[in-house]
């Protein structure tokens, strides 16, 4: 609907400048919007607020001459003129039912499109260290990176998933110290306990695994255990290993796969961290001070110069991320997503820094980034803290076993990623209106049970079968239903643009709310055939976009509760 509008206010537009009322070589494009208030109408929009000053007349003036020019459309019922000169749009009742038989023919193609027109795109996201199952915060990035990765393949981009271990480095040794401590008999109170070790009873599974001599399949390797407790090598790529197939399970358990694992350690046997020292040092952008190697990252917007390389040869973590996107972008990917913890900001000016101190033709700017905070994880009104398992945090793993996989899933991606998340888990587990994925999921139940019903009478409905006349659709919370439906698509190209799923969460969860209020409200199994028919197909459609939307989120959409 708001395509038609604009449709109109275009060709009035288009009026106005022929006749010399606005300038014919200047473009004016009406922004359409949805209104708060049903008195207002359906549609408002501001372009004579807008475009007043060009025609050098008051804007309310110009909404006249507008409305005047509006050509005659079935889809418009009332056109008023509000304030100071916003312009209100009143969609008849027919036009407004036209979106369910559109909802019904499209399926699970409604609200896709091909926007983005096959560009790649990559989301990188997750991407925890190996050194033990996924936390919490691991898990609401999970959830809102695989959301913002079907929200782009829903607007026609190609998306490659990726994950990058970091698979080098301090944490990874303290890993491996860990590991080899166990295998010994080592216990995190013996005052010979590596001092940064890891705790967690994950690392007495690693440790006898090594020494059972377990074979392990990670994403691109085989390892076994060797079962000698000195051979700290072969302990530290085992436990390597191993704990990428447990991150992998717990994913699955999630309902998230990649399509690339990404090592750091790659980066260093290829030779490719070294090169790119080699063309930032060629560059000009690197000096030597107290023994350690800087970049000039003030140069490009940092508040002051980093440390590339440390005095011991060791280089700093930021070093091989500038190699790692300088992958990314030789890979073809001209956008890319970096979806992170909110402890992640400092990094982002010194990466984007380092590209462009390549000249490698990496646009300013780039990659992109969504930053998550934090997750505070409560039961019973008392937060959280610790898993058995992994001995200081709660895993993504505590919440699946705890509340199952959808609502995980819909609690992680239904806030605002830079806002902080309460996850309730006794509301996660109710089966009540309180908690919006049971919410909606009971919505989408609800008709599959009214279809049920009619099937035991002997009336068939296929999945999509619009049969009703939706002219009989003449009740004001049918037409507000309608519009909610239609603002799908929209709100799928929103969201996407925006790097926001949680918009989607909330949409179902209005939606889902008018639907019972309805439900409750008007039967639908009723004498009257044609009426209960139309109503049938309204619920179609309310159903078809309830399980889209879910389908964005990676929550399930279940025909009984």
């Amino acid at each position: 609907m708001k395509e038609t509008v604009s449709e109109l206010l275009q060709s009035a537009l288009a009026a106005l400048q022929s006749e010399g009322t606005l300038p014919a070589d200047q473009a004016f494009t009406p922004q359409i919007g949805n209104t708060k208030d049903k008195a207002h109408g359906d549609y408002a929009c501001n372009i004579a607020l807008v475009a007043a000053k060009a025609a050098g007349c008051p804007p309310r003036q110009l909404a006249e001459a507008l409305v005047r020019n509006l050509p005659d459309s079935k889809a418009v019922a009332k056109v008023e003129i509000a304030g100071p000169g916003f312009i209100n749009f009143f969609m008849s009742t027919e036009s407004a039912f036209e979106i369910v038989s559109t909802i019904l023919d499209d399926a699970e193609r409604f609200g896709r499109s091909d926007r983005g027109q096959g560009q790649k795109v990559q989301v990188e996201f997750v991407s925890a260290n190996p050194t033990g199952p996924l936390h919490v915060g691991h898990g609401r990035g999970a959830a809102i990176g695989d959301c913002l990765s079907r929200l782009l393949e829903a607007n026609g981009f190609d998306v490659t998933r990726e994950f990058y271990y970091n698979d080098a480095g301090a944490q990874i040794n303290n890993l491996a110290l860990s590991v080899q401590a166990r295998t010994k008999g080592l216990t995190p109170d013996d005052s010979s306990w590596p001092a940064d070790g890891y705790r967690g009873s994950y690392i007495v599974d690693v440790a006898n695994a090594y020494l059972a001599g377990e074979t392990v399949t990670a994403d691109d390797r085989e390892v076994t255990g060797k079962g000698d407790p000195d051979n700290l090598d072969a302990i530290r790529e085992f436990a390597v290993a191993y704990l990428r197939r447990e991150q992998d399970l717990d994913l699955k358990a999630f309902g998230v796969e990649f399509d690339v694992y990404f090592l750091e350690s790659s980066l260093y046997e290829d030779g490719k961290v070294e090169a790119t020292v080699e063309r930032l040092r060629d560059n000009g952008y690197t000096y030597e001070k107290d023994g350690a190697m800087w970049l000039r990252t003030t140069e490009f917007g940092d508040d002051k110069d980093r440390v590339m390389r440390k005095k011991d040869g060791g280089y700093t973590y930021f070093l091989p991320d500038v190699a790692y996107h300088l992958d990314k972008w030789e890979r073809g990917f001209t956008t890319v997503i970096n979806e992170q913890g909110a402890d992640h900001h400092s990094t982002i000016t010194r990466v984007r820094a380092g590209l462009q101190a390549l000249n490698a033709g990496i646009p300013k700017g780039w990659p992109d980034y969504v930053l998550h905070q934090m997750v505070m994880v409560t039961r019973s009104g008392q937060e959280v803290k610790i898993s058995k398992r992994a001995g200081s945090y709660v895993t993504v793993r505590d919440l699946i076993d705890e509340v199952g996989r959808d609502a995980t899933r819909f609690f992680l991606a239904a806030r605002r990623v830079d806002s902080q998340l309460t996850f309730d888990i006794d509301l996660a587990r109710s089966q009540t209106n309180e908690n919006p994925v049971y919410y909606i999921q009971y919505a989408h139940a609800r008709i599959c049970s009214v279809l049920r019903k009619l099937a035991d009478e002997g009336i068939k409905r296929d999945r999509n079968e619009c049969v009703g006349d939706l002219s009989l659709l003449t009740l004001d919370e049918e037409k507000d239903l309608a519009n909610q439906l239609a603002k799908y698509p929209e709100l799928i190209a929103n969201a996407a643009a925006q790097r926001e799923p949680h918009h989607v969460a909330h949409y179902l969860r209005e939606l889902a709310g008018q639907f019972h209020t309805y439900y409750n409200a008007h039967k639908v199994l009723i004498e009257d055939a044609a009426v209960r028919d139309a109503r049938v197909s309204l619920y179609l459609a309310i159903r078809q976009v309830l399980a889209n939307g879910l389908d964005i989120l990676g929550v399930s959409a279940p025909e009984e509760m």
